[in-house]
């Protein structure tokens, strides 16, 4: 959704059409949406994406037409999604968490740096912040994707260790990992937790997330034993089958550099497949129209 959304705004821009982006810039307790989900309205009210949807997204919504009018350039909006509290930004809703959200108004003429700001990175998501994803990070940063790294280690999963990736993030565990986080169809999972715990416990909730990518690293012995459980679970062959794993290109690597190399490697080339599966699917939908 992020790389539609990034086509949908550099096309305004080239076609002198005004918008505004609304996005999740933090969340607090039980949210719709997590940090970075966006909403795009153009002039006419047109809308693509989400920030949550129901009342959350309801009043964005107003507030992006009220912005479209006053051509403000930045506003943001706190939010209490709780049916207890009143006041200003609360809103009748029953997830109890807050959500704070941004809207830029983008004038086509003069869009600042928004166009590189909002170049739309593929997203790719390290669960596991050991020495492999040390060298896997710059690398995956140097073929335009943006990481997050997820540990239950805060050493692990701090700004220090990795100063460059969008965001660290240390759960509680990895049964909970996915909270702070909200995949989409463009993203890139990538499972180099420490043990076969960990593995097990992110690919069991990574399978039931959208993605693009998907790849869990370990031997095929420890792989098979794995999807052997998630197969009592109740996922499917098709479903695992669909995992990369071992994970990476064989390039016969043995040290951490060499594994994030092949691990860098296999999803450039998942990334391109994916892109074209998804162009093959947009001309499709062209054709059809057009044959209407």
């Amino acid at each position: 959704m992020a790389d539609k959304i990034s086509y949908i705004a550099r096309k305004f821009i080239e076609e002198d059409v005004p918008f505004v982006i609304a996005k999740v810039v933090a969340t607090k307790g039980s949210a719709p949406r997590k940090r970075d989900a966006i909403l795009l309205m153009n002039i006419e009210g047109n809308t693509w994406g989400t920030v949550g949807g129901g009342l959350l997204e309801a009043e964005t919504e107003k507030h992006c037409r009220e912005q479209l009018e006053t051509k403000e350039k930045i506003r943001t909006y706190e939010f209490y999604l709780d049916e207890k509290k009143s006041g200003e930004g609360a809103l009748e809703m029953g997830c109890g968490g807050d959500a704070t959200i941004q809207i830029e108004y983008i004038d086509p003429q003069n869009p600042g740096s928004f166009v590189e700001d909002f170049k739309g990175s593929s997203q790719a998501y390290l669960f596991g912040g050991g020495h492999v994803a040390l060298a896997l990070d710059p690398v995956l940063r140097h073929v335009d994707f943006e990481t997050t790294i997820i540990d239950d280690r805060e050493e692990y999963a701090n700004p220090e260790r990795f100063p460059d990736a969008k965001a660290t993030i240390v759960c509680d565990n990895f049964d909970h990992c996915f909270e702070e986080i909200e995949t989409d169809e463009d993203s890139f999972i990538i499972i180099i937790t420490r043990g076969h715990k960990g593995d097990l416990q992110v690919l069991r909730q990574a399978l039931r997330k959208p993605h693009a990518y998907l790849g869990m690293i370990g031997s095929r012995r420890k792989n098979a034993l794995l999807f052997e459980q998630l197969l009592k679970e109740g996922f499917t062959q098709e479903e695992l089958d669909s995992v990369y794993a071992p994970i990476g290109l064989d390039i016969k690597s043995e040290t951490p550099e060499e594994i994030g190399v092949s691990i860098a490697a296999e999803i450039i080339k998942a990334r391109a497949e994916h892109n074209e599966g998804a162009a093959a699917v947009k001309h499709a939908e062209t054709m059809a129209k057009l044959h209407d």
